[in-house]
């Protein structure tokens, strides 16, 4: 399994998407407003990044008036905070490449917290580069075996433009480029077959096996990252044993 569904799987696991619905609306609505801003305007038809950020947010069942003023913020007929766009890169425990992308109002701020994070958790923050040639930006969907068998799935998806067809315990996992995203999560739609998650998101490429102590301290290290107020997601290329989700 990939780091990146292994941890999306131990994050579910332990109740943390519910315990954090607060944080999720938070930097959904930063990442609508940045989007509206730095990606083409406030119309989603004309605006790839502002389309699969709304798309996100109706995921998460965010009301239509909080998506709209997110989006007026970022246009700027409503008065926001600026909010300035940057990843950092480092290693975790065991030597875990971790990603963070982040929107702060306060670059200072942000990477003494994420300095400060890492260093507890037993890892480093590293240089710009330093982890990033490890991953690949894709889309990712994941569906349930119970909504579909992989011979209907993998027709769907491939003629809609999906890359690869993964099977995954309970799980397809569907990888797109991402000019491509849309259309395959388009299609799964209009076949009635719903998602479990479906985001554009980095990929691990190499995958670093962790156990004992080592896994413990990756996944406060990934709790913690995720806590952040100015982090918006956090990748790494873990492989995480799925009992610790507890």
């Amino acid at each position: 399994m990939s780091g990146h569904s292994k941890w999306s799987s131990i994050k579910h696991k332990k109740g943390a998407a519910d315990a954090r619905r607060g944080k999720v609306f938070t930097k959904l609505i930063k990442e609508i407003t940045v989007a509206a801003r730095m990606g083409g305007g406030g119309d989603p038809a004309s605006n790839p990044r502002l389309r699969v950020a709304v798309l996100a947010a109706k995921a998460e069942n965010m009301p239509k008036d909080n998506i709209e003023r997110a989006i007026k913020k970022g246009t700027g007929e409503l008065e926001g905070v600026s909010y300035e766009e940057i990843s950092y890169e480092g290693y975790g425990p065991g030597g875990a490449a971790v990603l963070v992308e982040s929107l702060t109002d306060n670059k200072n701020r942000t990477v003494a917290d994420i300095r400060h994070i890492f260093s507890k958790s037993g890892g480093n923050l590293g240089e710009n580069g330093c982890v990033s040639w490890m991953f690949s930006k894709k889309g990712y969907i994941t569906v349930s075996k119970e909504h579909t068998n992989e011979e209907t799935l993998m027709e769907i998806v491939l003629e809609a433009g999906a890359e690869d067809v993964r099977e995954d315990n309970g799980s397809f996992e569907i990888i797109t480029g991402t000019n491509d995203f849309e259309s395959v999560k388009a299609a799964l739609d209009k076949a009635s077959i719903p998602t479990q998650e479906s985001e554009i998101t980095m990929l691990p490429q190499t995958i670093t096996n962790l156990v004992g102590k080592d896994a413990e301290k990756m996944i406060k290290l990934m709790e913690t990252l995720e806590d952040c107020d100015d982090v918006q997601k956090v990748y790494t290329n873990a492989d995480i044993p799925e009992d610790l989700a507890g």
